[in-house]
């Protein structure tokens, strides 16, 4: 008896329950590896624990939904609340798992395993995307390796019989994914990569330990230097430190180097200096290599042709919240918000009938050629 006969023995929806409830618990788990991966900590050890009194949550108050519900959004400890995200995870991983079964699961069982897998490291970086603007590592070189592996055994993934020709689709989505996203990265940082400030003559700007006090609003140093690339260059006419002044000298800004013409300073414990200027050039970059290796991992899993309309539709999607936020007045926003998401919802799209609908859409476009 084959594996997919195994699985039929079993009625279709009882299956459907499982992935549901696999789907909460692999929730749970990806909760842990939200907060703990950009920290660079062990997704492991220690035991999933309060981050507010570090009480070590015991199994049976460690029930997906059901725990988050009875306890009110509260540690069973110190009372102290806990966030909806945590719900929220256990609930869309759920939901997630339970689609790709409904959608897969006659065809493949193994497919929709599949898709889980995919579906999860989407989950992963979406949110972990969204509060620190990085995509680790360990979702998208991973992704990849993994995607490899899949193709390999599950040839369907890519829509083939054959195991070798599933592995070459594999490999070129994660050559074209991430190419085209690297050519576009390149084009777009030579293009857009830098905002061009003018201030009123001999305008006074603060670096605090936080933020970047211009005349007209504060920015955190957070929403424009949060990748190592990202540099503030500037001319200044005076520069006030604690212990020193400079008159008439180029300015650089980085994470890690404070650059003030011949010297050069670490500027984690510098907490106050001030400059005067007329203008300053502030980077702006819409995407980063994590967006790269992300949809390489996303080309790995679902080949060349999703990484394109990924790239497409997450484009749209994008335009679409820009505008939505130009409406509700909130075009500040538009800054704080990453790519990533974007990405990982287009690839959802894909899962879930992308695919259907772009063969649709090129057999009607070859038969309109044809007319």
């Amino acid at each position: 008896m084959s594996t997919a006969e195994a699985w039929r023995q079993v009625p279709f929806h009882f299956w459907s329950g499982v992935f549901f409830v696999f789907g909460c618990a692999t929730g749970s788990f990806l909760n842990v590896c939200i907060h703990r991966m950009p920290l660079g900590q062990s997704v492991v050890s220690p035991r999933s624990h309060c981050p507010h009194c570090k009480y070590s949550i015991p199994w049976f108050l460690n029930v997906p939904l059901v725990t988050w519900l009875w306890l009110q959004g509260k540690c069973a400890n110190c009372r102290a609340p806990i966030s909806i995200r945590y719900f929220l995870v256990e609930l869309l991983t759920g939901i997630l798992f339970l689609a790709s079964w409904l959608v897969a699961g006659r065809t493949s069982p193994l497919l929709a395993v599949a898709y889980c897998v995919l579906l999860a490291g989407l989950v992963v970086a979406t949110f972990i995307d969204f509060e620190h603007f990085i995509i680790p590592d360990e979702i998208t070189y991973g992704g990849m390796f993994v995607g490899f592996l899949f193709s390999v055994f599950v040839p369907v993934l890519h829509g083939v019989t054959s195991a070798k020709d599933s592995l070459v689709r594999s490999v070129l989505g994660m050559v074209i994914g991430a190419g085209v996203i690297y050519g576009i990265l390149r084009l777009g940082k030579l293009l857009f990569g830098r905002e061009k400030l003018e201030f009123a003559p001999d305008s006074r700007i603060v670096f605090t330990e936080t933020e970047l006090v211009l005349p007209d609003r504060q920015v955190p140093y957070g929403d424009i230097l949060y990748r190592k690339s990202d540099v503030i260059t500037f001319e200044a006419k005076l520069v006030e430190m604690v212990d020193r002044c400079y008159r008439s000298v180029p300015i650089r800004v980085s994470q890690e180097k404070l650059q003030i013409g011949e010297d050069t300073f670490d500027p984690e414990p510098i907490k106050h200096w001030e400059v005067v200027t007329d203008r300053m050039v502030l980077p702006r970059e819409a995407m980063g290599l994590g967006d790269v290796k992300f949809m390489g991992a996303i080309g790995a899993f679902l080949g060349w042709q999703a990484t394109i309309f990924s790239l497409v539709v997450s484009s749209v999607l994008g335009a679409l919240v820009g505008i939505t936020l130009i409406v509700l007045r909130r075009q500040d926003w538009s800054s704080r918000l990453p790519y990533g998401p974007y990405i990982a919802l287009a690839a959802m799209i894909w899962v879930f009938g992308g695919s259907g609908f772009l063969n649709w859409w090129m057999n009607w476009l070859s038969q309109r050629a044809m007319q």
